[in-house]
């Protein structure tokens, strides 16, 4: 097992990568194949939609199916499939089917090593677990800023994508020889998902999974880059610092996270505190929107940080789920997380695109401000969520 999980490890690194890759291509692909800051929040919109659409059947698949098959065959179709699509892409439509791809095929890897956690691993040690799978994996959200932009400068986009196609397929063989899957809860208890949605517990918390994730995913996965060029005029080079500062702030944050709620022996007051920081850093970055490119990279990077709380409200929604509905239970948590970054990526490029013509600043101010805004309403509805701790 403890194989499998390293192999798990490895798969969401690549998860964490192509989900924050494309802000260091901004220049890149629109001087090749003219995709336009709008092109590529579809692009990336498209990611996160179908990533969060596929926990449905990914879910079923975790409980019925297990962990080891589900994760391999979707990510060497998906995964490898995608990113050598990415490779050949001459239209900013290509680039968009591929990401669509690649959602399809990084969506059951970080699920299924949570499904082993819960059903091999004390409840009391989920949140820990589950942080230091995403902290160690968000190592990618690192590779996808400074390092892929000295490879594409070395080499080109082209066959830096052609050389994850590689890694992606060598990966999904690893994961179907190494992890093996938990022995089946047998039960004569039926359930689906409709059945956790008549769950109280978990109404509270689901808006804010829906909008905690998606300002550091957007901002960290895309809009970091077009914000520093327009406004700052940086280099891919410097966007690549810039992003990797926020992303290495954003494992920073996850793992900071973990251990809070044992500490505290609370996890409801950890991630509203959290939040609602994070809502306040989004405003300053509106107010200071052009105030100086190191504020901005400080702010950015104080919002990855806050930003981290994902595995925490995870283990929260955790405690309400019933065992046999563990799969199905913690992939809905993450089609809101996920589903909520692919909705603001959509809305975000509209929001852009409206507020082109105004001024370079505009259309990041409205950006920031959509964010603080979503972000400080869904901490509103969780002060009514019910605290567990166990």
């Amino acid at each position: 097992m403890q194989a499998g999980l390293v192999v798990l490890c490895l798969a969401y690194v690549l998860s964490q990568f192509f989900r924050a890759f494309l802000a260091v291509l901004t220049t890149d692909l629109g001087r090749d194949i003219g995709a336009t800051p709008e092109d590529l929040a579809f692009a990336s919109g498209l990611w996160f939609l179908l990533f969060a659409a596929m926990q449905i059947p990914v879910g079923w698949a975790l409980d019925r199916v297990g962990p080891r098959r589900s994760s391999a065959l979707l990510l060497l179709i998906g995964g490898a499939g995608g990113a050598g699509l990415f490779a050949v892409a001459t239209t900013p439509f290509h680039v968009a089917l591929a990401m669509a791809l690649i959602g399809v095929g990084c969506s059951p890897v970080l699920m299924a090593s949570y499904y082993i956690f819960a059903r091999e691993f004390p409840p009391a040690k989920f949140a820990t677990l589950a942080a230091v799978m995403l902290g160690v994996g968000s190592v990618g959200n690192l590779v996808a800023s400074y390092p892929t932009a000295l490879a594409v400068e070395l080499m080109g986009w082209r066959a830096t994508l052609a050389g994850l196609a590689i890694i992606s397929g060598v990966v999904a063989a690893g994961i179907w020889l190494t992890v093996h899957d938990p022995k089946r809860v047998e039960t004569e208890q039926k359930g689906s998902v409709l059945d956790l949605l008549k769950e109280p517990a978990l109404w509270a918390i689901l808006p804010l999974m829906l909008v905690a994730y998606a300002p550091s995913a957007a901002l960290r996965g895309l809009w970091a880059g077009p914000y520093f060029r327009d406004v700052f005029n940086l280099s891919t080079a410097q966007i690549g610092q810039a992003t990797l500062i926020m992303g290495a702030a954003m494992i920073a944050g996850t793992f900071a996270y973990g251990p809070l709620d044992r500490i505290f022996k609370t996890r409801k007051w950890v991630i509203f505190s959290g939040n609602a920081l994070g809502a306040v850093a989004l405003v300053l970055l509106c107010l200071w929107i052009d105030a100086g490119v190191w504020l901005s990279i400080l702010l950015l990077a104080v919002i990855g940080f806050l930003g981290a709380s994902f595995p925490v409200i995870m283990a929260h929604g955790r405690a309400f789920i019933p065992a046999h509905l563990v799969g199905r239970g913690v992939t809905l948590l993450n089609l809101f997380g996920i589903g909520g970054a692919g909705l603001a990526q959509f809305a975000t490029g509209r929001i852009h695109a409206a507020s082109a013509g105004i001024g370079p600043t505009a259309p990041y101010t409205a950006i920031f401000g959509f964010f603080a805004a979503t972000l400080a309403i869904g901490c509103v509805i969780y002060l009514f969520s019910r605290d567990s701790v166990d």
